[in-house]
């Protein structure tokens, strides 16, 4: 797949002057995580697949990002080759072994031991291991947003909540930044509750990706999203990884980023409610998806 020049070019540059600029993580409030996966085993990919975890943080104001459970969780692979790419979606209540503290909910990994154990959880829950954790808290996604102008999204149901009065319709919704936060963390309203809520925020995804494809080319649009993601983030990532990875994520097309989300009987252990993972069905999804970031067969 060849990407458009400018597109590189913006990457390029103002990923650089970030890196000049941009003062270190403990001079700064961090909004937003994006660290290498450490693992001593070799890639289970193609190098032009990339494989993102990404996570939503429900950190309160003055807890570490990192140090809390993972609101949201979606593996995401990105085909640098054919602009495909998938999403796999982790009911946050998913109850599997966490190497290390026995059986608990998925999302307890990163309380335990952060985005690195968060990946190791997912790996061996879906049998791909991600390249990359990303991880976002309710004010990085909304100034991610709130840099791109807003998004729109396309709602499979209507429902109501309190920051949104007219509710969100079934199809077409326009949203603002915290009605977009909203859409991917509600619950209650939707039939099939965390299922539901994972299938929203791979539509957030596709949103975000559908706004940055279609105003890539308007002067400065880019080069604020670009800037409104690295500003205020930590990472240990170096510019040319950095490159690599936003090369990745700008080029995939929407219309084949596909996605879905692991499904299983729910149930209670210790009188909290948990979501029983079909691995089977993760598994078979990541073997699917692992070569070339496509669903070939479906959910």
């Amino acid at each position: 797949m060849r990407f458009p020049t400018r597109r590189l070019v913006v990457l390029a540059v103002v990923l650089a002057v970030a890196a000049l600029v941009m003062p270190p993580a403990a001079e700064r409030h961090a909004d937003t995580s994006l660290v290498k996966v450490q693992t001593a085993q070799a890639v289970d990919h193609p190098r032009d697949v990339v494989w993102v975890l990404c996570l939503g943080s429900d950190a309160r104001p003055g807890q570490r990002l990192t140090g809390t459970r993972a609101d949201a969780i979606q593996l995401v692979g990105l085909n640098l080759k054919t602009g495909a790419g998938t999403m796999i979606g982790v009911p946050r209540d998913s109850y599997v072994d966490i190497r290390g503290h026995g059986r608990n909910k998925i999302n307890a990994s990163m309380f335990f031991g952060g985005p690195q154990l968060m990946a190791d959880s997912v790996a061996r829950m879906v049998g791909v291991r991600p390249d990359y954790v990303f991880t976002t808290g309710f004010l990085g996604f909304r100034g991610m947003v709130r840099a791109i102008g807003g998004v729109t999204v396309y709602s499979k149901f209507a429902f109501s909540d309190p920051v949104r009065p007219q509710g969100y319709h079934r199809g077409k919704n326009r949203l603002n930044p915290f009605q977009a936060l909203i859409f991917g963390r509600v619950r209650h309203p939707l039939p099939r509750g965390d299922f539901d809520r994972s299938a929203n925020q791979q539509e957030l995804l596709r949103s975000i990706l559908r706004r940055v494809r279609a105003h890539e080319q308007q002067p400065g649009f880019m080069e604020r999203g670009v800037m409104a993601s690295v500003n205020y983030m930590d990472t240990d990532l170096a510019p040319s990884e950095l490159y690599r990875l936003a090369q990745a994520v700008t080029g995939i097309q929407p219309g084949k980023l596909k996605g879905c989300v692991v499904q299983g009987p729910t149930g209670y252990v210790g009188g909290a409610s948990v979501v029983f993972a079909s691995l089977g069905q993760a598994r078979r999804l990541g073997n699917d998806a692992r070569k070339d970031a496509t669903l070939n067969h479906g959910c």
